[in-house]
């Protein structure tokens, strides 16, 4: 028996029962799992009968071992039952429990809040359009001549923008030198922004093979709250100038770095790979355009609980990248100034909007059910082989039947949320982008 007492919002009282023979079950499972632990004289250790332990310590010493074997089975049952589907822990309350009777739980569960979706067709979301203009093209250009310049040695003028020095140096405050200030023959670009303002400034019409001091100071939100906002001094040493050779954008360039003759046809191939990559960019835009216009246009109440787990899980992820970059989360805490409750609390403006965008996603694939074929299935276990980069046949074939069994569910579910966003994306309708002034008056 399992019956919903209340529902406030997506906050669900119940009640279900314990049957007393699988109560019973229980209690003799707990009574064989404790007796190891109960001396009782007269008796060898674990070998007293369980009458003889409930007559020496009351039949209730069972009780909370039996709960705790019982419960999770009776509440899932009460759960299937009810049709309710929790995002939380219950909270739970055993109501009666008297030997020989049904045992009756009350629960407090949080359940997937409603979401009433709004209409796609009369949602507006701003135009996305990803054009290629001739000064992207020159961008491109100019990039690829930087990649192929030469680095020459200067000695004949001092320090400009834009070269390249190779240093010593040594940080001071006052008379003291401060940790973390010093390093030898370290590669520097002038203008990169690399160091804190002043030095890369400071170092400009310095000539080389000589030591010089450069007074800066780190500004007040330095990640070093030893340092910020203190004046300082870099004593440094400049061991070689050296300044890019540009090669000339010509014909010869074109053959150096492509294959192609002329540089007319690398613009032509350059703006078609620009061109392909905005179109793959703009489709992309689109639906996320799409996406987030229906999500904020749709009604739900976000639960708190859903918020902090979606911070758990970009936190994971963000700690992931550290370590990957040789950073455990501790030293980015100290290395920034900051702490576990500020990054979690950085994170909580965008983990609410994704957590409303999961619940929405969700509804709308449910209300269009819509419907994923074999042939689907196929084209994403062979994508998914290919991120793996599973080339043997025999392997590839276990890889792909293993995830068919296993994850059959999570592929369709992958595929509906894709149809789902393609629809959002071909529903919607899309407006030019409005400037400040018009929203403003909207």
């Amino acid at each position: 028996m399992a019956k919903i007492v209340n529902q406030e919002k997506n906050v669900v009282s119940i009640e279900f029962e314990i049957p007393k023979d699988e109560f019973e079950k229980s209690l003799q499972k707990a009574y064989l799992k404790m007796r190891g632990r109960i001396n009782i004289p007269g008796f060898r250790k674990g070998k007293a009968p369980r009458k003889i332990i409930e007559m020496n310590y009351g039949k209730e010493i069972f009780y909370q071992d039996a709960l705790d074997i019982a419960l999770p089975d009776a509440y899932e049952e009460a759960l299937k039952a009810l049709e309710l589907d929790p995002i939380n822990t219950p909270k739970v309350d055993i109501k009666e429990l008297e030997e020989g009777q049904n045992v009756l739980v009350a629960a407090e569960v949080e359940i997937l809040p409603e979401v009433q979706l709004a209409n796609p067709e009369e949602v507006e979301a701003e135009k996305v359009v990803h054009e290629v203009t001739d000064e992207d093209v020159d961008v491109a250009i100019k990039q690829m001549q930087e990649q192929n310049a030469r680095m020459i040695d200067v000695k004949d003028r001092p320090v400009k923008d834009g070269d390249t020095v190779v240093i010593d140096y040594k940080g001071f405050v006052g008379e003291e030198q401060f940790e973390g200030g010093t390093a030898d023959n370290h590669t520097l670009e002038i203008g990169s922004g690399s160091f804190i303002p002043g030095f890369e400034e400071g170092l400009i019409g310095k000539e080389s093979g000589i030591e010089v001091e450069v007074p800066v100071v780190f500004p007040e939100a330095y990640q070093s709250e030893d340092l910020a906002g203190k004046e300082a001094i870099f004593k440094v040493t400049i061991h070689e100038i050296k300044e890019k050779e540009l090669p000339e954008l010509d014909d010869e360039f074109a053959k150096d770095v492509s294959e192609f003759d002329t540089m007319e046809e690398l613009r032509k191939d350059t703006r078609e790979n620009m061109e392909k990559r905005a179109k793959d960019n703009e489709l992309v835009g689109k639906q996320n355009a799409a996406v987030s216009a229906f999500v904020e246009a749709s009604q739900v109440e976000v639960p708190e609980v859903l918020v902090e787990k979606e911070i758990d899980y970009q936190i994971k992820n963000f700690e992931q990248q550290m370590t990957m970059q040789g950073i455990n989360l501790d030293d980015y805490y100290k290395m920034m100034g900051a702490n576990a409750d500020g990054l979690r609390n950085s994170i909580r403006p965008q983990a609410a909007v994704s957590a409303k965008t999961e619940l929405v996603i969700e509804k709308l694939i449910n209300e269009k059910d819509f419907e994923v074929g074999d042939d689907e299935i196929d084209q994403e276990l062979e994508k998914l082989a290919q991120s793996y980069k599973i080339e043997e046949e025999e392997k590839l074939q276990e890889f792909k039947e293993n995830l068919k069994t296993q994850s059959l569910d999570y592929l369709k579910g992958n595929i509906q949320r894709k149809k789902a966003i393609e629809y959002l994306a071909d529903t919607v309708k899309f407006v030019e982008k409005k400037n400040t002034e018009e929203k403003a008056e909207a």
